[in-house]
């Protein structure tokens, strides 16, 4: 089975303002599950195991409480979680189930779409090759591409990576542009999409997100080094840090290896939800194509806070925002590809969040060693859910 949302193209991985009505795209052989709306929402005690027992930085009913309205109120299939607190101790919790024709039970961290988490991997490794001094975050995009990227107000000889990476090329959207085709995308193709439509504005004048950037700088990474950017990702980072559970998809590979929740897409608020687990992600490619589980994005944020995956100057510079609230919320800030929020507790947290057809993510890791994730089976079209779900990050956070 494939299937893909127009919206999910356009709002991949970010949680985008407002709300837009989604189209699915099928083929004519596709056979996809429609559930209904009443299968949604089990009694919390048949849909989840019992939360393990408290632990120092964090009650296990705070955690299952937000988890369990997710479902209970706001309507998902599934909620999953991990919280790490100071001392590295880890607790995972569920809410709902897995597949709904089956009623099967959520597995602990299982494996979802992470979408534009994506990017903070992709960020890493690019300032990696910053710090081996292969390249400059001031280099211009001609340096690395040359005349691969012009178009209406557009010449890679004024972009710098450093825009790219912090969303402030102008570089048009390029999933705002994506035809209902269900089918594997290259990158090359992406980019050639965003470019038959004009700059946003000039580079460096103002900030706007788009998956087009990252899909630039996985161009980048992989003509510095030769070598696929999804290799670089599993040399650099996976493998590095011990991720055992996260992965870039290869091409033509739709499905998820290893237990997880299946994802889910309803077309209206009343709809019916349908299946759509298996999708091709190639038009997310460095933008948003990556799988892991909540515990493996904790190690990986908290590994990148902790200084062992960048020195410190590239961390720095990293960290360095700007303001980002007209898509990330109030008192949101993008780095280069990291995203700092308060915490209603106080101080701030680091990660970025992703939303993919089937699934929406949030999370983050703080300086003094604490972090949440926290995972949703559909993709989010209105606010007040994105910022449920993000409410249930920040009680996981700071209790």
């Amino acid at each position: 089975m494939r299937a893909q949302t127009r919206q999910g193209l356009r709002s991949l991985a970010r949680p985008p303002k407002g709300t837009r009505r989604r189209a699915l795209t099928t083929t004519a052989a596709m056979a996809i599950a429609v559930m209904t709306p009443g299968t949604l929402a089990p009694p919390a005690s048949a849909s989840a195991p019992a939360p393990a027992p408290a632990f120092a930085s964090v009650r296990p009913d705070a955690v299952q409480q937000p988890l369990d309205a997710l479902v209970r109120d706001g309507g998902m299939p599934a909620a999953l979680a991990s919280v790490k607190d100071r001392n590295g101790q880890t607790r995972t919790y569920t809410a709902g189930v897995a597949d709904l024709a089956t009623g099967s039970k959520v597995p602990r961290d299982g494996q979802v779409r992470i979408g534009s988490n994506t990017k903070t991997f992709v960020a890493v490794v690019v300032l990696q090759l910053v710090a081996e001094r292969r390249m400059a975050l001031d280099d211009k995009v001609d340096s690395h591409l040359p005349g691969l990227v012009r178009g209406e107000g557009i010449d890679g000889r004024r972009i710098t990576v450093r825009q790219l990476l912090q969303q402030t090329s102008g570089l048009p959207n390029y999933s705002n542009y994506l035809g209902d085709d269900v089918r594997y995308y290259t990158p090359r193709e992406l980019l050639a999409t965003a470019l038959r439509h004009p700059a946003d504005f000039a580079p460096g004048t103002s900030w706007k997100y788009s998956n087009t950037n990252y899909v630039l700088a996985g161009l980048i990474v992989q003509k510095v080094t030769g070598r696929p950017l999804a290799e670089e990702i599993d040399r650099r980072v996976i493998k590095r840090i011990g991720l055992r559970h996260t992965y870039f998809p290869a091409p033509g590979d739709v499905t998820i290896r290893e237990p997880h929740p299946h994802g889910y897409y309803r077309e209206s608020a009343d709809g019916p939800l349908r299946d759509i687990t298996e999708i091709d992600p190639s038009w997310g490619w460095a933008a948003g194509q990556m799988i892991s589980t909540g515990s493996d994005l904790n190690r990986f944020f908290s590994a990148l806070l902790a200084g062992r995956l960048l020195p410190p100057a590239q961390l720095a510079r990293m960290r360095s925002t700007v303001p980002a609230e007209a898509t990330f919320g109030p008192g949101a800030r993008y780095g280069l590809g990291l995203v700092s929020r308060p915490l209603p507790c106080g101080g701030l947290s680091w990660g970025h969040g992703g939303s993919f057809p089937g699934y929406e993510t949030r999370g983050g890791a703080t300086d003094d060693g604490r972090a949440a994730s926290v995972a949703v089976t559909v993709q989010l079209t209105d606010e007040p859910s994105r910022r449920n779900l993000e409410r249930a990050v920040d009680t996981a956070l700071c209790r």
